[in-house]
């Protein structure tokens, strides 16, 4: 080989590993195998059929599969569900927090997964209140006291990510305890608890802590991250709360926002009574007063008391001057959804499903196509009161987000309609 081909091989090859090097940037043009854990987990999407070849999993079909069991099971029953709970997250911030078996770390993870949970839940339960608590140095610490206002929760637990030292469960649940004992006896007590270690620094008796929350009908709820843990587990079962682990961060957010909307068993631990409440107007723009809730003098906005006539910033709350319960009209029109849920919609069976002569063309809701050579059978569903069909996505949208089914809306609105012009 001459010396001028040799130098044009090695030119060709530098040129190549310079669009190895771009490629590797882009994240493009590589192998399954050489991508990073964090880029994808090719393996999972595969499932083996009955022949023993290998197919994509349909996650859309199995995850809606699994919502009409849970949606089934929570309605088959009648269940009292409380409208005012009082829940406080604790939060690991040990040493534990800052492994990076979640990516980035199970510190940043957690604080990712309780943003969103904290605005999903004020979502459902706009007349409930959130306390933030982080468990490191083998002491308790408070962030934020029971309230109402999501961004208040979310912007005192960003400014905190810092993990270190042991985590301590007995000194979280004195702390909580001592918050709850407090609460009216109307209101729900609960805690859920977000572990990341593997053991706990107690001062005394952990047991008898237990038994404490459990005398004051506290519901404790614990979620791992790392293995399962005896103590976990059984305070779980003295209070009546759930234990889980969670195996990834999907299966994180899952348990997280499972405990959004009211817990069935929870109506065991609360007492029926009547609860005075009041509508506070909106203040006066341009107006100067002292805001009872910051103690400091603010310009216009906010809302007044109707019975001591005290500043207050968001609802809900209580007055911090009379005690009063203070909501707006939409938060406790929104609360009703949980006594009385829509009625789960009916599947549509393969044999009619597969025949489109007795299925509507397009989606109710979204004005989708059902006839798509996508759509397996089986993959609508169909309101049993006005008997119309929709997709699966509307299907989960309408009994999660909601709460009404569009077509029976519809029907009562024209009805409505019928009847004042005749």
């Amino acid at each position: 080989m001459s010396r001028q081909e040799s130098s044009t091989n090695e030119g060709r090859k530098f040129k190549r590993g310079d669009e190895d090097e771009d490629d590797e940037e882009d994240g493009k043009g590589r192998e399954a195998w050489e991508r990073t854990y964090a880029d994808e987990r090719s393996w999972e999407s595969l499932q083996e059929d009955e022949s023993g070849l290998l197919r994509p999993i349909d996650n859309k079909t199995l995850y809606h599969a699994q919502y009409r069991r849970r949606l089934r099971t929570s309605t088959t029953t009648r269940i009292q569900k409380g409208l005012i709970r009082y829940l406080y997250i604790v939060i690991d911030l040990s040493r534990a927090a800052g492994e990076t078996d979640y990516k980035p770390s199970r510190m940043v993870v957690v604080a990712r997964q309780v943003e969103a949970f904290i605005r999903e839940f004020f979502d459902q339960n706009p007349l409930s209140q959130i306390g933030l608590l982080t468990l490191k140095d083998g002491v308790a610490n408070s962030l934020t006291d029971l309230g109402g206002s999501p961004e208040s929760h979310i912007k005192a637990l960003m400014g905190k990510l810092t993990s270190s030292g042991d985590a301590s469960l007995q000194n979280g649940l004195d702390l909580v305890h001592s918050h709850l004992n407090q609460m009216p006896t109307y209101g729900h007590r609960e805690v859920l608890i977000l572990y990341s270690s593997l053991n706990t620094c107690d001062p005394s008796d952990i047991m008898e802590t237990i038994q404490k929350c459990k005398a004051s009908k506290i519901r404790c709820s614990v979620i791992g991250l790392s293995a399962e843990l005896y103590i976990c587990k059984y305070l779980c079962q003295e209070t009546g709360g759930s234990y889980y682990v969670a195996v990834d961060e999907h299966h994180l957010k899952e348990l997280v926002f499972e405990h959004a909307p009211p817990p069935p068993a929870i109506a065991e631990f609360a007492i029926a009574n009547l609860i005075k409440m009041g509508f506070p107007q909106r203040a006066a723009e341009g107006v100067i007063s002292i805001c009872s809730c910051h103690k400091e003098a603010k310009v216009g906005g906010g809302y007044t008391c109707p019975r001591c006539k005290a500043r207050i910033c968001d609802l809900p709350t209580e007055c911090q001057i009379c005690g009063l319960t203070l909501v707006s009209s939409p938060h406790l029109a929104r609360s009703y959804h949980h006594l009385f849920p829509i009625t789960p919609f009916d599947d549509v069976a393969p044999s009619v499903s597969s025949d489109p002569r007795y299925l509507a063309k397009n989606c109710f809701g979204c004005q989708q196509t059902l006839l798509n050579p996508g759509n397996m059978p089986g993959s609508r569903v169909c309101c049993p009161k006005c008997k119309q069909y929709f997709c699966l996505d509307c299907d989960i949208y309408i009994h999660e987000s909601l709460h009404n089914c569009p077509g029976c809306e519809s029907f009562r609105h024209s009805k409505s309609n019928g009847t004042v012009e005749g």
